[in-house]
């Protein structure tokens, strides 16, 4: 029998994402670790691994979305865990970063709640992280332990092809992610536009001004995540003033929360391609332009090449 350095691999699942954690595993032709979760009455988590883990490489699936507050304790919960059992190594797999998007001081006595929520997590016990399209590359530092950083970008670009959507632009909702769409753009042979939010003056509306060629041709809107889409609805409708054709829109994080999906299911959105890096299936209940994507392959392989202490770098791309 083959060994590793780390022990045998366990992969545990935290209740934030049960349906990614046991895709994950048939794909790595296990079953997933037993481990009871519950809530005491006045809201404390409760846990206790059902199996022996002493020595063993383990890996927790627990995407820190909404109720990230939640999420995240019983995170810091399992780790505890899992080092108190004696497991060899344990990595937090965390297909969506809760508090990413606020990675630095922008406006005076903000805390700067990604770095906290990292230093949480190694003194919990995690001796590695796998995370995937982390909102701000830099929050990759903010951690004293090893990080592989996963682009779902293969996934969506697929979709996106299979779509057959040409004459096609890509467009970045603001200047942040002209990096991420200029990316896409290139990898599909397509066309590059980014929408230039300006202020008239204080307490007046936004103006969006289309930079490149829409009209006549289809649009996909590029972000890393879609929380309540007013960012994503405005876009929608300077493109559609600018003379596109049929919009769709692609992101990683479908958070989707508040007035998210009223607002997409309003709009002239065609698609919107998303990963199932959070849970869709209520989501997906009430929105049906909504059209998911798995990223489970992508993990479990990952997974695999980090236990068996081979090389991630291919997948980083």
């Amino acid at each position: 029998m083959e060994r590793f350095p780390y022990g045998d691999l366990k992969v545990f699942g935290g209740r934030s994402h049960l349906a990614l954690t046991g895709e994950i595993c048939r794909n790595l032709g296990r079953e997933a670790g037993r481990v009871t979760l519950y809530n005491f009455s006045d809201g404390e988590n409760y846990c206790q691994i059902d199996e022996n883990v002493r020595g063993a490489d383990v890996f927790i699936v627990q995407p820190t979305g909404p109720p990230a507050n939640h999420n995240i304790m019983e995170l810091l919960i399992m780790l505890d865990a899992f080092k108190r059992s004696s497991a060899s190594r344990v990595t937090a797999v965390l297909p969506y970063y809760g508090y990413a998007r606020q990675d630095r001081k922008d406006k005076p006595r903000v805390p700067i709640t990604a770095k906290l929520v990292a230093d949480l997590i190694v003194a919990a016990g995690a001796d590695r992280i796998l995370c995937v399209d982390l909102h701000a590359a830099q929050i990759q530092g903010f951690f004293n332990i090893p990080v592989d950083h996963l682009f779902a970008a293969p996934v969506l670009l697929d979709a996106i092809r299979d779509a057959n959507l040409d004459p096609l632009t890509v467009v970045s909702p603001d200047a942040g992610g002209v990096e991420r769409a200029r990316a896409f753009a290139k990898r599909l042979g397509a066309g590059l536009a980014i929408v230039d939010k300006r202020r008239k003056g204080k307490n007046e509306v936004e103006v969006l001004h289309v930079i490149g060629d829409v009209r006549d041709r289809n649009v996909v809107v590029v972000d890393d995540i879609i929380d309540t889409a007013g960012t994503l609805i405005n876009t929608v409708i300077a493109l559609r003033d600018a003379g596109a054709r049929r919009i769709f829109a692609g992101c990683v994080h479908p958070v989707l929360s508040g007035p998210a999906i009223d607002r997409i299911n309003a709009s002239p959105i065609e698609r919107v391609f998303c990963t199932n890096t959070l849970p869709l299936d209520e989501k997906l209940a009430r929105c049906p332009l909504v059209t998911p994507l798995s990223i489970a392959p992508l993990l479990a392989e990952a997974i695999q090449r980090i236990h068996q202490g081979a090389s991630v770098s291919s997948l980083f791309v």
